[in-house]
């Protein structure tokens, strides 16, 4: 051990989680995070923070760590992200912030995300309420969406004394954060739904069970007296392969898959919506939500078969999130691609078959393009198939707004990184402007728009010039 060895962290063990939904990672204690903590070398010219989407002061915080004042560290964690518990939990910093850590060319590199996790933990445990609003401006924005994007967004808005009212679908906030992300990963109750309730304090208004596009439209929002609007709506439409049985019973989206488990808690024994997906379970994909997927279903009893294109190394799920899943049994079948799903004679689901794969030259993408074997075809018996390959946004919201321009994957066209929409007055950012990618990036992409907004409101109003 020493200053280029990382500080261990403790995780539960893999036979005993696949029986549960609690958290893995079991989080850094006050001596580890300090240790951590201490690594540190406090560059004069930090290389960390250009890597942080929310552009976090990242030696600052650490440093209030290693000097034990974990209030100052969570402070300063909150001055910068709406959701630093989260973030802490489910950022990819292995290629952000970790990546260009100085001491990653000699060894370890910091471990800033868990270090993020302790200090907002800590907070949360000492029911902290850290972030504060200026006076009323009385000027109000509409948020459309309770997902990262809408969250940071309103949250940054509400500081500067806005009114902040944000319209969410679902029958509860918090988006892919709560029905998209397992508890194993992410505890819905002990941390997301502490930082909806921090985003209340500021004065947020959340109403839910509002579809933007058929409940109300974008002009009913304006006519309310709002000045701007951001949309925040992500990338819930998920993608099929468009093969022969991908229709029928015993094949689901990964979406409808975990927001049954995640939000609707198929996976209690008391639940009103049980998933029954039987012995064996095939999940098609290769990142984090097939992850979550494979995961998931083997806690609910299932011998787990991930599918994936391409090898191990092209894999685009998080490292830690695919070695968790290699411990917990999980068999992956590489260089495999379905080409059908096989039905019983009741129309349910009763094998898949597929084809064997390899590499050849590169695509657009920088990876090498997958390629059929010929004559390599084979079946295998499964009862249930989840399809995790990714979603597009849902083209509700465009397709009912006069002037608000989509491209043909149905995700809102932005002018510029703040968020400005082609609509004056409408800006938008996550996943329903960049396609499915990352909670810290939607992140990133409200805290933007807001500043934006706040601009947008005051050149428009001379109360606040």
């Amino acid at each position: 051990m020493g200053r280029f060895t990382v500080t261990p962290i403790s995780y539960q063990e893999p036979e005993k989680r696949i029986k549960n939904f609690d958290e893995v990672c079991l989080g850094y204690s006050k001596e580890e995070a300090v240790k951590e903590a201490k690594r540190c070398i406090q560059c004069k010219n930090p290389t960390c923070v250009p890597g942080c989407p929310v552009s976090i002061d990242i030696p600052r915080f650490i440093k209030k760590i290693a000097e034990e004042d974990f209030q100052s560290a969570a402070q300063i964690l909150a001055d910068y992200s709406a959701l630093p518990a989260v973030c802490g939990r489910v950022c990819p910093q292995e290629d952000q912030c970790e990546l260009t850590c100085i001491l990653a060319k000699r060894g370890d590199p910091i471990a800033i995300g868990k270090l993020e996790r302790f200090a907002a933990d800590w907070a949360l445990n000492e029911g902290l309420k850290l972030g504060k609003a200026k006076e009323s401006n009385g000027h109000k924005v509409a948020v459309i969406g309770a997902g990262p994007a809408g969250i940071t967004c309103a949250g940054e808005l509400a500081k500067e004394g806005y009114q902040v009212k944000i319209f969410e679908a679902l029958h509860e906030p918090g988006g892919v954060l709560v029905y998209g992300i397992p508890e194993f990963r992410l505890p819905s109750d002990d941390v997301v739904q502490v930082e909806i309730d921090n985003l209340k304090e500021l004065g947020v208004e959340i109403e839910t069970n509002v579809i933007i596009g058929r409940t109300m439209t974008i002009e009913d929002i304006f006519n309310e007296g709002y000045e701007s609007i951001f949309i925040g709506s992500g990338a819930g439409l998920p993608i099929f392969m468009d093969i022969p049985g991908e229709n029928a019973n015993g094949v689901l989206s990964a979406n409808e898959f975990l927001t049954r488990n995640n939000l609707m808690k198929a996976f209690r024994d008391d639940s009103e919506t049980p998933i029954r997906v039987g012995e064996k379970v095939a999940v098609v994909g290769g990142g984090n939500v097939a992850m979550d997927a494979a995961r998931t279903a083997k806690r609910l009893g299932a011998d787990v078969h991930v599918i994936y294109r391409r090898t191990k190394d092209e894999l685009p799920a998080r490292e830690e999130e695919v070695e968790n899943a290699i411990e917990e049994g999980i068999e992956f079948e590489f260089l495999t691609s379905p080409t059908e799903v096989l039905l019983n004679d009741d129309g349910w689901v009763k094998g898949i078959k597929c084809i064997r794969m390899e590499l050849g030259e590169e695509d657009e993408s920088g990876r090498r393009r997958p390629l059929a074997i010929e004559d390599s075809e084979f079946d295998f018996d499964v009862d249930t198939v989840i399809m995790a390959l990714g979603t597009s946004p849902n083209p509700l919201i465009p397709n009912t707004t006069e002037g608000l321009e989509s491209d043909d994957w149905n995700r809102i066209i932005t002018l510029n990184d703040n968020g400005e929409t082609s609509k004056s007055g409408i800006y938008a950012g996550g996943d329903n402007v960049t396609g499915s990618a990352t909670v810290i990036l939607a992140m990133g992409a409200g805290k933007e728009a807001a500043k934006e907004i706040d601009r947008f409101i005051k050149e428009n109003s001379k109360e606040l010039a």
